[in-house]
């Protein structure tokens, strides 16, 4: 037997209830795939970020770390996408105990710039860049310290942005976060291992 909305006291009001509910849920799933494909269409293969000082997935020589002379290790990168204004890096350390722990920010590093050497001075603005403030709360780069036990992961992230962030030096990982969100062209990783 057919029915009808008239034949069925309320299930009108009850099926329009039910439309509304799914376009809204296909509305915020169409939203999360937009904001997926919007974050990973940053990985760009081609923009790598190396390091001369370690390999990629290795562990960190202890000249890099607290262990040792503390230097900040040498990094390389390729050719950054068409566009690119500035260069920011972020690196570190996910596992350490009471959450992610901060190593090192930099941003504001010009476009041209491939490389930074070993050991950049904290004082300094490497390639008229910027250096932020990290979770030792020190400008410049702090080494890998994690207390003794299993190795931590130590992620280096370099962004290509479309334009510089133009932060005051000493910012904080939020603050460079913050800026950076929506103007990421592209996005290379590098993870170096330490433990002690």
């Amino acid at each position: 037997m057919l029915w009808s909305e008239d034949s069925m006291p309320g299930i009108g009001s009850r099926y329009r209830r039910v439309c509304v509910w799914a376009a809204v849920l296909v509305g915020l799933c169409c939203a999360q795939v937009f904001f997926q494909v919007s974050v990973t269409s940053a990985q760009d293969p081609a923009f790598r970020l190396t390091s001369p000082s370690f390999q990629a997935n290795a562990d960190i020589p202890a000249r890099f770390t607290c262990s040792g002379d503390d230097l900040s290790p040498a990094l390389a990168w390729s050719d950054p996408p068409a566009g690119t204004q500035s260069l920011a890096l972020i690196a570190d350390d996910p596992d350490a105990p009471g959450g992610t722990f901060t190593h090192w920010v930099l941003y504001d590093l010009p476009p041209s710039a491939r490389r930074l050497p070993e050991g950049v001075p904290r004082a300094s603005d490497p390639d008229g860049g910027r250096q932020g403030r990290n979770d030792f709360d020190a400008i410049g780069y702090g080494g890998p310290c994690p207390p003794p036990g299993s190795p931590h992961r130590y992620l280096f992230r370099l962004y290509a942005l479309d334009k510089k962030l133009n932060l005051r030096a000493g910012a904080s990982k939020g603050d460079v976060e913050r800026a950076l969100k929506g103007h990421a062209l592209a996005q290379a990783e590098l993870i170096g291992r330490f433990g002690r």
